[in-house]
């Protein structure tokens, strides 16, 4: 009978670096703009407490080393968005390489 990894095929994967690692959820939005009028005017409560992607800490705090909140609110609230940035796609290059 093969060997199988079972840690990887029970662990959900990363959305942006694909790695099977436990995932924290980062809001598209942060949190810390979510009562600013602009915010509420064009989202619901609901769409900025739940609008995010799991990812793995590496990528997590990759993305919060690469941008500011408000660069995140504005301009990477996808992660289409953020898989666009060079900067992004380099960060997720290295942490596939992690273990």
């Amino acid at each position: 009978m093969p060997h199988t990894d079972r840690t990887s095929e029970a662990q959900p994967r990363c959305a942006l670096c694909g790695r099977a690692q436990p995932l924290t959820f980062h809001h598209l939005i942060p949190r810390a703009l979510h009562k600013r009028p602009r915010y509420m005017n064009r989202y619901t409560k609901e769409e900025l407490r739940t609008l995010g992607i799991d990812i793995c800490q590496l990528c997590h705090n990759g993305l919060h080393d690469l941008f500011t909140k408000h660069e995140l609110g504005e301009s990477y609230m996808t992660k289409e968005a953020l898989m666009e940035h060079p900067a992004v796609q380099k960060h997720v290059a290295w942490v596939r390489k992690q273990k």
